[in-house]
């Protein structure tokens, strides 16, 4: 009798429901309610920690800031206005606080990826690659065979591929520096016979074409075109195949905006903010970047290649079962190197011109100990020379501090038991984060100019262990970057060779380097003028 009660009740609401669009609405609206107001109830933790109004009930304080690219500011002036510990959403806390980074992303600590990666998932049928794997014994599997093509043996195979791009830079800036000084031309406060153009645009193409060369064996050919497009491959699973063509650099900031975003909305609402114009037309560019990795995936497989680049050793590895990657993961795993592999060194290095471009004491300083160290080298330097040179190593750990291109905190999810981080205890379920920009920022390890770009920190006494707690550009612990060699190579030999060879100066010197962020925190443009320096 009450379980047809029960029943009769609940057909009841469901026909008040729908009798209706006012009602419809007050359903739906009660059923959002109840779904972020009940697991804010839940978490006793989190209902004793302060944040924004608005986020202590719903998602959507934290999602309206990243759709406007500034997810990085909110958090850090919460954390400025809050402390510590500050709500973000109803059931995710943001720790601002070094010693919460082994407790949240640490080897054996037992946090999970929460549903936030699944907006990472290529679309169907590519599978989960490294960076979105949910599943912990997947994730191990993903990696062990990733991780064995950043070998240090494979790393140093990588190097002449890697300065083959940053000579093709050089070539190209020379053609503009030559052509400016014959013209004479006459730039920005009467700054003649330089070159000016936009740094970013190049350096993204330098990213791609140096991708392209040690993941694929062979570049898009941007800098050598000066063009930004890339070929794009669509299968519809009955053996057709469409090609297309497309701006990869908007793609690869669309996508980032898109699954950037997406992720930090409840499960149940994505499909609905899918067909919103502002998500449906980055998710067009999700598919687009996918289809730039099938399309190299294909040619390799179809054609092959002799190369012992990314996509060789990803062919030739197997998992412990002994089984190699099918073309789909292969496909999965592409993209990933292609999107780590691209994104972050393009807004690193035009974060660094800026900065050392504003600080011109540290530009010279830079100037000096290359000229110094590298004056019977050759045009682009070998990593060997490079990469002990102190302040060369001070303005790339700083400009990576402050700049901070993975600002945000990536979440995780506590696991069954529940976890004490930073003296709170946070129960099974709760989703933690501790923000990159944030920390970076913290004035207790970094001291008083912590707001502040100063390369010289790094030169003090016992710089590197008593930063290193703090300094976490990769991430730490078994989900951190496994590129961070070759990212850190290919950074090292690039910013060595632009300002050995050029004088360089902004546009707008005094302006503030805008950003945005979608996944990563990436500059919007950076118009210098370049002359090749007298030596």
């Amino acid at each position: 009798m009450v379980e047809a009660d029960i029943i009769s009740n609940a057909r009841a609401a469901i026909d008040w429901a729908l009798s209706g669009p006012v009602n419809l609405l007050l359903t739906l609206l009660a059923v959002a309610a109840a779904f972020h107001v009940v697991p804010f109830l839940l978490n006793t933790t989190a209902i004793l920690i302060p944040g924004p109004l608005a986020a202590k009930f719903s998602d959507f304080w934290i999602l309206s800031k990243a759709m406007k690219g500034q997810r990085f500011q909110a958090v850090h002036e919460a954390h400025q206005k809050y402390g510590k510990f500050v709500r973000l959403a109803p059931n995710h806390i943001s720790i601002a606080d070094p010693d919460a980074l082994n407790p949240v992303y640490g080897h054996s600590t037992g946090t999970l990826k929460p549903e936030y990666y699944d907006a990472f998932v290529p679309p169907r049928p590519f599978p989960r690659g490294l960076f979105n794997t949910r599943d912990r014994a997947e994730h191990t599997r993903k990696r062990k065979i990733v991780s064995h093509t950043f070998a240090p043996k494979t790393i140093t195979a990588f190097e002449p591929f890697i300065r083959r791009e940053v000579q093709m830079l050089l070539d190209r800036w020379d053609e503009f520096c030559d052509k400016a000084r014959k013209e004479n031309t006459r730039g920005p406060r009467g700054l003649n016979g330089r070159a000016w153009l936009d740094t970013l645009m190049w350096l993204n193409f330098f990213a791609f074409d140096a991708i392209g060369n040690l993941a694929f064996g062979s570049t898009f050919g941007m800098l050598e075109n000066g063009v930004d497009q890339a070929r794009v491959e669509y299968e519809d699973g009955k053996g057709g195949k469409r090609v297309d063509f497309c701006s990869a650099v908007q793609i690869i900031n669309e996508r980032g905006e898109y699954s950037g975003t997406m992720g930090l909305a409840p499960e149940w609402i994505r499909p609905y903010l899918a067909k919103l114009p502002w998500f449906s037309k980055r998710l067009q560019s999700v598919k687009a970047l996918t289809g730039i990795a099938l399309a190299r995936v294909n040619d390799r497989l179809e054609n092959g290649s002799e190369r012992e680049d990314l996509l060789a050793k990803l062919q030739g590895a197997k998992d412990d079962r002994g089984e190699p990657m099918g073309k789909m993961e292969l496909t999965a795993e592409a993209l990933t190197q292609l999107i780590a592999g691209s994104d972050t060194t393009s807004n690193s290095s035009c974060a660094i011109v800026h900065h050392l471009c504003t600080h011109p004491e540290a530009m010279k300083k830079l100037q000096t100990e290359l000229d110094q160290e590298l004056a019977h080298s050759e045009e682009v330097p070998l990593f060997s020379d490079v990469q002990e040179l102190p302040y060369l190593n001070a303005v790339l750990n700083e400009s990576l501090r402050y700049h901070s291109t993975s600002s945000l905190g990536l979440p995780r999810q506590i696991p069954a038991g529940g976890a004490t981080i930073c003296g709170k205890f946070f129960p099974e379920g709760t989703t933690v984060s501790v923000p990159a920009y944030t920390v970076h920022r913290d004035k207790e390890v970094w001291g008083e100019d912590a707001e502040e770009y100063n390369p010289d920190r790094w030169l003090e006494p016992d710089a590197k262990r008593r930063f290193e707690k703090a300094f976490v550009p990769f991430s730490i612990g078994p989900r951190a970057c496994v590129g961070r060699n070759v990212a850190m190579m290919e950074l090292t030999i690039l910013i060595a060779a632009i300002f050995k060879r050029y004088d360089i100066v902004l546009k707008e010197p005094e302006a503030e380097l805008e950003t945005f962020e979608g996944f990563l925190r990436k500059p919007v443009r950076l118009e210098a003028g370049l002359k090749r320096r007298d030596l």
